[in-house]
């Protein structure tokens, strides 16, 4: 198994679908760099769970600006193109908007974006982790973070949904669209096993991995 022409990868997917677990058990296992979102850092999210109304733009903002220095961070301490595994893809970041902003928000979002986004290269490689949502709504109760109390029902349907619709267009990179219904590469060894062949044997743009129950 040769993974070394991956030297960027990202792990996307909606909250609570294992992204971060998994970065980590990748970056262990490719020796490579981490690089990872720190929602505890947003001031504004635990506000925005509560009521997302008033606490959309400040979240929004608060995670735009923490990705881009996160980033810029990595640009400058990474001379000598080390392996980077991220939990986050930038591109992303107005799936969120789009999701929870009024429009006179939103536009002010956009045009910040615009002029403040680093011009950063596609990943070599984007895996989407995807769960329906009563599946991820049970493993946000069951892990326990504070915050993430107060998410909703209706809100996760709305991510996931928004999720799909970005990645069905999604084309600036390899995408490997994992389905994480029965499938645990985190939790069960040959699981990962599994994942790491897949990954190595992506020829195509676009593939996918699902495993029935």
């Amino acid at each position: 198994m040769n993974l070394d022409r991956y030297r960027t990868i990202v792990v996307e997917g909606p909250i609570g679908v294992g992204k971060t677990s998994l970065v980590q058990r990748l970056a262990d296992v490719l020796h490579a760099r981490k690089l990872l979102e720190r929602p505890q850092e947003n001031p504004f999210l635990e506000k925005f769970y509560r009521d997302p109304s008033r606490f959309a733009l400040s979240t929004q903002m608060s995670f735009l600006f923490q990705r881009m220095a996160q980033l810029r961070e990595q640009e400058q301490a990474d001379p000598l193109n080390a392996k980077v595994i991220s939990d986050f893809l930038l591109d992303k970041d107005a799936l969120f908007a789009r999701l929870t902003l009024d429009p006179d928000e939103l536009k002010l979002y956009e045009q910040l974006y615009e002029q403040l986004r680093p011009r950063a290269p596609a990943p070599d490689l984007v895996i989407y982790l995807r769960a329906e949502p009563a599946t991820l709504m049970e493993r946000i109760r069951e892990r326990g973070v504070t915050m993430e109390a107060g998410i909703s029902d209706t809100y996760l349907e709305r991510l996931c949904e928004s999720y799909s619709r970005f990645f069905y267009h999604y084309d600036a990179a390899p995408l490997l669209i994992v389905n994480t219904e029965h499938f645990n590469p985190v939790g069960r060894d040959e699981h990962f096993t599994q994942l790491l062949a897949r990954i190595d044997a992506m020829r195509g743009k676009r593939e996918y991995l699902n495993l029935g129950e």
